[in-house]
């Protein structure tokens, strides 16, 4: 699991992927889930948390993008 601080040094696009992978991880642990085979439970709660904070720092990076636009252009 990534922290914050980690999270913040990646680029856009190393964030972009990161989201990705891990969507893509869950689909897979909920399918094991469905069919009995999950063995860490606990995974499904950690990757959640660790979507939950790409996704935040992403939509931060894009409100500050936004505000320093909005500078630029008064």
């Amino acid at each position: 699991m990534r922290k914050s601080a980690e999270i913040r040094q990646m680029t856009d696009a190393e964030i972009a992927k990161a989201i990705q992978d891990a969507k893509q991880e869950m689909f897979n642990l909920r399918i094991q889930w469905e069919m009995n085979q999950l063995e860490d439970y606990t995974r499904i709660r950690q990757l959640k948390r660790e979507i939950a904070r790409l996704l935040t720092i992403q939509h931060e990076r894009r409100l500050a993008a936004k505000l320093v636009q909005e500078d630029a252009d008064a």
